[in-house]
């Protein structure tokens, strides 16, 4: 298998749209708005990326840094195809998006998740990678629907 990790190209939407519906992370639609900065923005600090296999898409993720501080990402989103899950590719993409930020010198990455039943394996793929439940907020994104919030120092 040829994996490679890299940033995201125009030109990857259609097969990172199949990615999001196979994944169920949030409706593909939404895609064409979330990234429509990233590629107009000469000096966008957003980190959009992919891991390619024969050179095709098969996972997404997007980090940006959080807003009024210093060297703090937030990782907004992060899915691997559905028929590529379990193999590692998640934690690969997780230490892809940690040492680029490292590189550059940023401090924190902060991971937030919902509470519900059906995340409970996401939030343990979290633990797994070394990060820590920080805080879990009650009914955030909805009526018994908790955000938890994931911690990680870079540095």
């Amino acid at each position: 298998m040829n994996r490679q990790i890299r940033n995201i190209e125009k030109t990857d939407i259609p097969e990172l749209k199949k990615v999001l519906d196979s994944s169920e992370l949030f409706p593909s639609y939404l895609l064409d708005d979330m990234i429509s900065d990233y590629f107009n923005k000469e000096s966008s600090t957003d980190i959009w990326f992919t891991t390619t296999e024969q050179g095709k898409p098969i996972s997404i993720g997007y980090c940006a840094p959080e807003r009024l501080t210093e060297g703090t990402y937030n990782l907004y989103a992060i899915a691997v195809q559905k028929e590529n899950q379990a193999k590692g590719i998640g934690k690969q993409m997780m230490e892809y998006i940690e040492n680029l930020l490292r590189e550059k010198g940023n401090r924190i990455l902060i991971v937030e998740t919902s509470g519900k039943p059906e995340f409970e394996l996401t939030r343990e793929f979290y633990i797994k990678c070394n990060y820590i439940k920080q805080a879990v907020i009650p009914e955030f994104y909805d009526k018994n629907d908790d955000k938890v919030i994931f911690w990680k120092k870079l540095t």
